[in-house]
């Protein structure tokens, strides 16, 4: 009879706790929100309930609803951005729904994360009721049982009612809009057709002036001109005739100078996959201005190579700090002036172009020169006990010096918007080194690159290691009109 009676204590207390921890972690789930940065704005994310996800503009632009992929859906409220006009700002968002993979990922996690929070809120206040019968006691609850039945009844219900109060608030009466959304499809609302993944998309059916909408119908453009290229390009690198890799061979994918162009991280990826690359290196100018507002540029990129060991430097359009920390927060190996373990038994150094940050040295000092980085460089490669395979900067000019030293073996690069390379450089007591120049990644005519395709030929390089050395290299450039250009292979010898 004991043992029944422990057995219904514990399933009765599993009941409390799960019921109370339902119903408060479903609570504070749809009652929680985080900021975000999200295409080019400063945003609120909110879980919804029901199957959409909701975009809300603001005053002047439509809302935006489209069908969710997931169990709940999710509102994003807009805020501030740095666009100076309003043609600017829907080209932009033409841009990045070309290409949403870094956004989608973003707020699909931060969703995510919401709900682990909202679960662990809720497990905890399920145990509250559990540790205060315990905290009461076996004698206790008995005596309050049989002397007070009805003050005992009445308390529970009363606590009950309380914090059911406190979670739903019932006396907070939503205030009334203007008038409910009425919601239209994108094509109704432009008088215009649309490609077929729009076609369920809506946008709230506000009276808006002719030209927002014909700003609207020409995001519209931008965007399928800007999915279709990047889209053929991505399928076309599939079936490019790129070098194999030996099986004792290891190919990293070199990046630079993406100014924004988000449209390249996955036809990058493609190429890399085709060449059987296992790593990448970015050697920075990720984008124009080096402020938070493109951080959908950074997503884009993480996204893209988010399973692969990957290396990154700042570059001269990364003003400030937020690039060079953000890009270690989504799991890059940030390099800043130590040498490290690289991808296929290499060692790798780097650091941030001191055009960029403002910084000096890496540590402790500041105001150094790039001539004086550029010593620095020197000074810590020549100090290892064995050659660097790579010196991974955004200007070569800063890892020359110790490539011809012989403290280094490769130094890699952008910059210049031109590729270049491989360079022989001359070391000591015949030994030789080399500098390759990737040029822009992005297509990069000027510091911004987003559009509906590349403003001039967009660079990747595949570099060759084997036996701990770099043996070669390969450029493959996507030509503004959609042609590929893939490089002849480059040996290189370090000896």
């Amino acid at each position: 009879m004991a043992a029944a009676r422990r057995v219904a204590a514990v399933v009765a207390g599993l009941l409390v706790w799960a019921v109370t921890a339902v119903a408060v972690g479903g609570w504070l789930f749809v009652h929680e929100s985080r900021e975000i940065v999200l295409a080019t704005h400063d945003a609120r994310v909110s879980p919804l309930l029901g199957e959409h996800a909701v975009v809300r503009t603001g005053p002047v632009l439509p809302d935006v609803r489209l069908p969710a992929d997931g169990p709940v859906g999710v509102e994003i409220t807009l805020d501030k951005t740095n666009a100076s006009t309003l043609g600017e700002l829907l080209n932009r968002y033409a841009f990045i729904a070309s290409q949403p993979d870094g956004q989608v990922a973003k707020v699909r996690e931060t969703v995510e994360d919401m709900a682990v929070d909202a679960a662990l809120g809720g497990a905890l206040a399920g145990l509250v009721p559990i540790g205060l019968w315990l905290l009461v006691g076996r004698r206790r609850r008995r005596e309050l049982v049989r002397g007070h039945r009805l003050v005992a009844v009445v308390t529970v219900v009363g606590v009950t009612a309380a914090g059911g109060a406190v979670l739903l608030r019932p006396w907070v009466t939503p205030e009334q809009t203007v008038e409910p959304t009425r919601w239209t499809t994108l094509s109704d609302f432009t008088g215009l057709p649309v490609p077929d993944e729009l076609a369920r998309v809506e946008v709230s059916g506000d009276v808006l002036t002719r030209q927002t909408k014909r700003l609207v119908g020409s995001a519209i453009n931008t965007y399928d001109k800007s999915k279709v290229f990047y889209e053929r390009a991505t399928e076309r690198a599939a079936d490019l005739d790129l070098r194999e890799p030996a099986e004792d061979e290891t190919v990293v994918l070199l990046v630079s100078d993406r100014h924004d162009n988000v449209g390249m991280d996955r036809v990058a990826r493609a190429i890399a996959d085709r060449a059987g690359a296992t790593a990448v290196f970015d050697a920075g100018d990720d984008t124009s201005t080096g402020r938070p507002w493109e951080a959908f540029s950074l997503d884009s990129v993480t996204e893209a190579f988010e399973d692969w060991p990957r290396w990154s430097v700042v570059g001269n359009h990364d003003q400030g700090d937020f690039v060079g920390d953000y890009m270690d927060r989504l799991g890059w190996t940030r390099l800043e002036g130590e040498v490290v373990d690289g991808p296929g038994g290499t060692t790798i150094l780097g650091v941030d172009d001191p055009r960029a940050s403002g910084l000096g040295d890496w540590r402790d000092e500041t105001g150094l020169t790039f001539d004086e980085v550029a010593d620095r460089v020197t000074e810590t490669a020549c100090a290892a006990e064995e050659p660097v395979t790579t010196i991974l900067v955004h200007d070569t000019d800063l890892g020359r010096e110790a490539v011809r030293r012989g403290c280094a073996r490769l130094v890699v690069g952008g910059h210049t918007h031109v590729a270049r390379g491989p360079v022989a450089i001359a070391g000591p007591e015949d030994a030789q080194g080399w500098e390759i120049v990737n040029g822009t990644t992005g297509g990069a005519a000027y510091a911004i690159a987003t559009g509906s395709k590349p403003r001039r030929p967009a660079v990747v390089t595949l570099l060759t290691y084997r036996d701990g050395a770099p043996v070669g290299s390969q450029f493959v450039t996507l030509q503004t009109d959609g042609s590929w250009d893939v490089g002849e292979y480059a040996s290189m010898s370090v000896e």
